[in-house]
Parts: C-alpha cells; sequence; structure tokens
C-alpha cells in the first residue's frame, strides 16, 4: 500500500501547508490506511470511512488542537487519529496496551474531550466554549456528532442552552443516512456557500436592524420568512428555533463544498451557535462496506481485497442470540411479551425477536431514558415489556429506573447484556456496577445466568414475575456449549444452587465467573484442599438458607462476581453480619470482585487475569486466606501459651 503524501504528514500543521487541490490525495491515502490497518485489528469501520474528507477538511481549517474538535461517541474518529500523531500506532487499535477505540484525553491532546457513549458532544463543546469566553480567548470549538446521536434528549438540551447563551459554537452535524445528490449540486454548493458568508450574514444584520426600525412586529414577520424559507428547503427550521444558525445540507465527501463554508463559519466575528448539516455516507469509498446492510459498522479482521471477516467459529451460540431465543419462545406463549431496547436491535437480540414479531419490538433511538419509561408505561397498561439495554447504557437511565419503575413496583424486565468486561471496548463499555447500582434499589429482583441454559431459564422466570422489576444480567461471550430447550423453565426466586461439595472452603459465584470457579476447584481438590462450589443465580434476594449452610460447613466461604465493589459481595457480608454468621470467628469471608479501577481494552481473558477473577486467582486468594488463618491461629497459640518459669 503505497502512501506516499500521508507518509510526510505527522501532524495536522503539516496538512495545513499543503494546497486545497492535495488534499483529494490525502482523503484517499488515509481511508486505504483506515482499511488496512482496521483488517488487521477489527474496530468500527463504516463510520471512519464515511467522515474521512470531513476529518482532514476539520484539521486543514482549523487550528487543532488549540481549536478544540470534539467528536460524538468516537467509534469514527479512526481517521483523526491517523492525521494526528497517531498514525504509528493505529495497528493497535482495541489491542492491549493499543490505541483506543474512541476518543481519549491522556491518549492525545487532539482528543480533548473523550468519549464512547453517544450524544454528549454538544454539552461538552459548550462547556469548553463558556471557559473560553470568561478567558476572552479566540479559539473556536467545534462539536461533530452523527444523526442517529441526535435521537438522544441529550443533544438538544444542550441545543437549546447553546441558543439561550447564543455563545461561539460550531456543531458540524453529519448526516450519513440520506442520499448524496440533493446537495451534490453546483446550485446547492453555491447557496450553502453563499448563506455562510460573511457578507450573507452581514446583510442579515443590517436586514434585521432596518426592519426592528420600522416595526418589530415586520421584524419578527421577516425573520421567520428567512428562516423557514431555508428551513423547508433544507431542513434546519428546528434548528433554527433552537437558536442555531442553520447551514446545509453540504455534500461532506467534497471538498470544494466543505473547505469554503468551514472557513466562512471559522472567520465569522459574530457570536452565536451555528450548525453545519454535513450529509456522509457510511462506509464510503469502500465496496464491501457500500453493499453491506450494516456498511460494516463494526467488524472483525478481514480480508482487504474481498471484504471477508475472518469471525471465530464455535459450536456455542452468543449469551445475545441465547436471550433474543428464550424471549422468542415466551412471547410466543404470551401474547403481552414486548422488546424494547434503545439503538441496539443487533447488539441486544431484539432484531432477531423482531423478525418474528415485528409489532411487537420496539426500537426507541439513542434515548435510554425514553426506553425506561417507554416500558415502565407499558407495564403499568398489564402488558410484559423486556427492556434489553447493555449495562452502561442503562446507567444513562438511573433516575427513570429508580422513580418511573422500582417505587411504583413496575414489574418492567430490564435484560442487561454486556454485563461484565467486554474486551476491546474498554472500560466505556464494561458492565462493572450494574448489580451495586441496581441492588441498591427496594423491589428488585437480581439475577446473573451462569450459562446459557440457566439464561434460557432465567428469562423465563422473568416472564412470570408480575409484581416487581427484575434484572437479568449477562455477558458478551459465547455460551460453554450446552444443550439448549425449546422454552426455558422458571426457577424459584431468590434460590441458588450447589454444583459440587467439599469440606473446607466454599466458592460462591454470581454470573459466568462459574466456569472458572469450577476449574479453581479442581485445582484446589488436586492439593487437597476440599472445595464446594454453589451458583448465587440471585443477588437479590439472596439464599438465605444456602449461604448460611456453607459457613456451617467450611472455612472459608469466598464469593465471586464480575462486577463491583457494592454488589453481590457486599450484599452476602452485610447479611453474614447482620445474621451472626461471623460472630463465632469459625468461618471466614472473603470477596473477589472487580479491582478499583478503571481496567482498560484489552482480551477479556487478560483483563478477567488482570482483575484476579480467573481460577489461578481464585486459587491463589484460597491458598492465602487459608495461610494467613493457619498463621493467626498459631499466634493465638503462641499468646495463651503459659509462661515459663
Amino acid at each position: 500500500m503505497s502512501t506516499p503524501l500521508l507518509d510526510t504528514l505527522n501532524e495536522p500543521e503539516a496538512l495545513r501547508r499543503l494546497q486545497p487541490s492535495a488534499l483529494r490525495q490525502v482523503a484517499d491515502e488515509v481511508r486505504a490506511e483506515l482499511i488496512d490497518a482496521v483488517s488487521q485489528t477489527g474496530g468500527h469501520l463504516g463510520a471512519g470511512l464515511g467522515v474521512v474528507e470531513l476529518s482532514v477538511a476539520l484539521h486543514y481549517v482549523f487550528n487543532t488542537p488549540y481549536d478544540r474538535l470534539v467528536w460524538d461517541v468516537g467509534h469514527q474518529a479512526y481517521p483523526h487519529k491517523i492525521l494526528t500523531g497517531r498514525r504509528d500506532r493505529i495497528r493497535t487499535l482495541r489491542q492491549p496496551g493499543g490505541l483506543s477505540g474512541f476518543t481519549k484525553r491522556d491518549e492525545s491532546p487532539y482528543d480533548p474531550f473523550g468519549a464512547a457513549h453517544s450524544s454528549t458532544s454538544i454539552s461538552a463543546a459548550l462547556g469548553m466554549a463558556a471557559v473560553r469566553d470568561f478567558r476572552d480567548e479566540d479559539r473556536n470549538v467545534v462539536a461533530v456528532i452523527g444523526d442517529g446521536a441526535m435521537s438522544a434528549g441529550m443533544a438538544y438540551e444542550a441545543m437549546n442552552n447553546a441558543g439561550a447563551k447564543h455563545s461561539r459554537l460550531i456543531v458540524i452535524l453529519n448526516d450519513n443516512d440520506m442520499s448524496i445528490a440533493p446537495p451534490s449540486g453546483a446550485m446547492s454548493k453555491y447557496l450553502s456557500r453563499v448563506i455562510s458568508s460573511h457578507q450573507y450574514r452581514n446583510f442579515r444584520h443590517v436586514a434585521k436592524q432596518l426592519t426592528e426600525f420600522v416595526s418589530h412586529s415586520l421584524s419578527k414577520t421577516a425573520g421567520r420568512a428567512e428562516a423557514h424559507a431555508r428551513g423547508f428547503a433544507t431542513g434546519g427550521t428546528l434548528f433554527e428555533e433552537l437558536g442555531f444558525y442553520y447551514i446545509g445540507p453540504l455534500d461532506g465527501h467534497d471538498f470544494d463544498h466543505l473547505l469554503p463554508v468551514l472557513r466562512n463559519v471559522r472567520d465569522q466575528e459574530e457570536s452565536g451557535p451555528v450548525l453545519i448539516h454535513v450529509v456522509t455516507q457510511k462506509g464510503k469509498g469502500y465496496a464491501p462496506a457500500e453493499a453491506a446492510a450494516d456498511k460494516y459498522h463494526a467488524v472483525v479482521k478481514f480480508d482487504t481485497a474481498t471484504g471477508t471477516q475472518f469471525k471465530s467459529r464455535s459450536n456455542a451460540p452468543s449469551y445475545t442470540s441465547v436471550f433474543a431465543r428464550g424471549l422468542i419462545a415466551e412471547a410466543k406463549a404470551d401474547d403481552r411479551i414486548v422488546a424494547v431496547t434503545a439503538a441496539m436491535p443487533s447488539g441486544t437480540g431484539v432484531s432477531e425477536f423482531s423478525k418474528v414479531f415485528p409489532s411487537r419490538s420496539f426500537d426507541v433511538g439513542i434515548a435510554e431514558q425514553h426506553a425506561v419509561t417507554f416500558a415502565a408505561g407499558m407495564a403499568s397498561e398489564g402488558w410484559k415489556p423486556y427492556c434489553a439495554i447493555y449495562s452502561t447504557f442503562l446507567q444513562r437511565a438511573y433516575d427513570q429506573v429508580v422513580h418511573d419503575v422500582a417505587i411504583q413496583r413496575l414489574p418492567v424486565r430490564f435484560a442487561i447484556d454486556r454485563a461484565g468486561l467486554v474486551g476491546a471496548d474498554g472500560a466505556t463499555h464494561a458492565g462493572s456496577f450494574d448489580v451495586a447500582y441496581l441492588g441498591c434499589l427496594p423491589n428488585f429482583v437480581i439475577m446473573a445466568a451462569a450459562d446459557e441454559a440457566e439464561l434460557m431459564d432465567m428469562v423465563a422466570t422473568q416472564a412470570v414475575i408480575d409484581d416487581r422489576p427484575s434484572a437479568l444480567r449477562y455477558p458478551r461471550a459465547e455460551g460453554t456449549g450446552l444443550d439448549l430447550p425449546e422454552r426455558g423453565t422458571p426457577v424459584p426466586i431468590g434460590k441458588g444452587r450447589v454444583l459440587r461439595r467439599g469440606n473446607r472452603v466454599a466458592l460462591l459465584s454470581l454470573g459466568t465467573r462459574l466456569a472458572e470457579a469450577l476449574r479453581a476447584a479442581d485445582e484446589l481438590d488436586a492439593r487437597g484442599i476440599g472445595t464446594t462450589v454453589a451458583d448465587a443465580r440471585f443477588a437479590k434476594p439472596l439464599d438465605h438458607d444456602l449461604i448460611r449452610a456453607l459457613f456451617d460447613e467450611h472455612q472459608l466461604v469466598l464469593t465471586i462476581e464480575e462486577g463491583s465493589v457494592g454488589g453481590f459481595g457486599s450484599f452476602v457480608q452485610q447479611f453474614a453480619l447482620e445474621d451472626g454468621l461471623l460472630d463465632d470467628g469459625r468461618t471466614r469471608l472473603r470477596s473477589l470482585v472487580l479491582p478499583d479501577c478503571f481496567l482498560d481494552h484489552g482480551t477479556i481473558p487478560g483483563l478477567y487475569a488482570e482483575a484476579g477473577l480467573d481460577a489461578s486467582a481464585i486459587v491463589a486468594k484460597v491458598q492465602a486466606v487459608l495461610r494467613a488463618g493457619r498463621e493467626a491461629q498459631q499466634v493465638r497459640k503462641l499468646a495463651d501459651r503459659p509462661a515459663e518459669g
């Protein structure tokens, strides 16, 4: 792959020294570099392909990093990384110790704000603009947000605030869900350029003053007439009403279209927010991506010549697909069951459900707060909504979970995908906190599947819980290869199970760390340490009888979970204290949880090893606690020995 011009561009400053005529070659070489790099690492490809020209244009026109450039979500920022001094590491994307798949503040000064969850860019950029204004600086602040991210209420909250503050802010709306044909003609280019020009905006200002002098009502009428005339033609009326000056739509792949408008907006002396509507094509410039339904949104390693992805083969289905299978089975038996998701139908399995029950499937867009209360409204009318949302995305709707669901005891059934560590997506997508943040709420049932068969049973269990909300968590992973029933069987609420019995140590696991607990038990047994392994199944309500029995029969009870402190282990500790299970000092209690830090991206097995939650770490913990117990016992014996003489 030959990239002679890109090879000379280590930083945007070098890019800005080029003639505009050279930018087409730069974009072509960036696109080629992007395709080659992601073919080796996997990651988000389609969105990055769509913003290659926009990335080049923004760094060419604006003085980054002094001018702030904030990418929403950040999964489209690979071209941005190539252009900002990280090309030499671009083939480490999402690899252990490598570049993040999203923007990250400690990775580069060109990433002024980290992201990975959608719809935060305008709020962050407005905050930066406010500080700039306090300091009386001249820097530009630019936010790039996708049309999908504009479905989230937070984006409109920020725009409403920006319009009211009248602060100087540039928002680029990257619209990759529209044909680029309408704005690609010469007249459209001319109009967009004129509308963004200094002369045109000055004319508007003079005209506004003149009409205000003549008549306030005439001024209002004239202003609305102009805004609505442009709005009806371009779709910008909503943004104008929010206080933004709307420009567009522009062809986001045409430098002759982009550069003059970006320069005009950059050089404006007037304050006030501006929205530039840029139309791009997701997957642009790579035929396999352009032809794919998802435009190669996220890919594993692939052959650049054919686009064929090298997907790992496994006989075991993913937990996500098993959830979909279980939900479909329940919905066939009960026509009140519906599925709700927030812009992640394929990621949560709801897309499979919708193939069978299209009218009972609801994708509400990137609007987790709305999704939760929408589901609560359905539950209040006697329907059975399953609200399928990633663990970290559900955090965005916590108030709705508390206020609209838990307080009212509405039986919303939360299906929490991506529970636990997720690998290459890193800390922003790791489901570390859901047991802790849901477990403190009254009226909740919280389950965690240890394997795919148990997941089927827990989907069925949720279907029969009609008096309170419930949550079922499962990881981003493949199952263990167990045979699956046609339909799950409900399990008793708050009851765990014992899989093997020993006489010294009890491993009490919640979730899919159970497999590692069983491996650890094999090693401990081989060392003469008889080990019981129990699957708690429920973080709430706890199986009190099971916990009492484990304390009664073992020297050590060790809880294991793929979540943060404050979760299942903390619930067991609280019960043990209140129930007096630790009063006689005969049995020790310890907990293995995720460490008190945000773990970076890496492989899932590697991250669990780093977190101390694999089989070898479990064995080491057991041995350390038992050894400490023996040493403490020896100290007590020495202390109790009568003094000589």
